[in-house]
């Protein structure tokens, strides 16, 4: 295959899982992950504001579109800003209906989410950790830091960035 042939189509998380960082070839069409579901689009140029169209969330000024980094990281798309599909790393996106993106830090890396509340495996999940074995705490400046379960809720609108670390459970039996 020549770097001119054009393809009909590429799905684009499927490609990278197969060739890695490797630019994927022209196509007349693209298949872009956007939440749970696959979108055909045709220009593999693209604006946040086309995607979230393209999925149906309307008004488009309404809600976020973040790119997901393959790091775990999550990274705000704004609605005029365009992304290269062809570009390797740029193949699946998640959406909010939200007028603004909150940040947090977990084990030293910055996460932006779209959503005020943000539950304890979704912690332990952007961490890349395994949520069997390892716990997540908030720390608390000046007392001591809190452990977020599973199912648990932060409430990610107090001043300032919420940090949590993530560490292997223990137990005491035995």
């Amino acid at each position: 295959m020549t770097n001119n042939t054009v393809v009909e189509e590429i799905e684009l998380e499927a490609w990278v899982k197969q060739h890695g960082a490797v630019q994927p070839p022209l196509a007349k069409h693209y298949l872009v992950r956007i939440d749970d579901r696959s979108y055909k689009v045709d220009d593999p140029v693209i604006t946040g504001g086309q995607l979230l169209d393209k999925a149906s969330k309307r008004p488009v000024d309404e809600h976020l579109i973040f790119q997901v980094l393959h790091n775990g990281q999550l990274e705000e798309i704004r609605l005029d800003e365009t992304v290269e599909l062809r570009k390797p790393g740029i193949e699946r996106f998640i959406t909010w209906r939200s007028d603004r993106s909150f940040r947090f830090v977990i084990d030293g890396r910055r996460f932006e989410w779209g959503a005020p509340i943000i539950t304890g495996l979704k912690l332990k999940e952007l961490a890349g950790v395994d949520p069997k074995s390892y716990g997540v705490w908030l720390e608390v400046r000046g007392a001591e830091d809190r452990p977020i379960a599973d199912n648990e809720s932060v409430d990610l609108q107090a001043p300032g960035v919420e940090r949590f670390f993530t560490g292997k459970k223990t137990t005491t039996e035995g």
